[in-house]
């Protein structure tokens, strides 16, 4: 099975965006204990202090569901709603990485 990549660029409201680095804490610590999810990256644009975007790949569909059915990832939502002017989200599968040999 494919693994699954997702890709998602955010711009916060203005004036959160440390709150906004601040709550992927969690989120990041539930991933490291998570086998399925090979990769879990938060960037920053250095143009726009107020654009960031995620970098997730999971092993497969099983995992990324795992991920998001967490106690942590269900508590976290809400937060980024309150965080979050404005996003984009790209599902799509890996075909060539380096470091994501699997």
């Amino acid at each position: 099975m494919s693994q699954v990549a997702i890709v998602a660029r955010v711009t916060v409201k203005e004036g959160k965006a440390e709150q906004y680095v601040a709550a992927f804490a969690p989120l990041l610590e539930q991933a490291r204990k998570e086998p399925g999810t090979l990769l879990y990256a938060i960037h920053r644009s250095k143009d726009d202090l107020h654009v960031f975007w995620t970098t997730e790949i999971y092993e497969d569909n099983a995992a990324i569901a795992a991920h998001g059915a967490s106690e942590v990832h269900t508590a976290a939502a809400p937060v980024f709603t309150e965080l979050i002017a404005g996003s984009d989200v790209l599902i799509g599968e890996t075909l060539m990485a380096k470091g994501l040999d699997g």
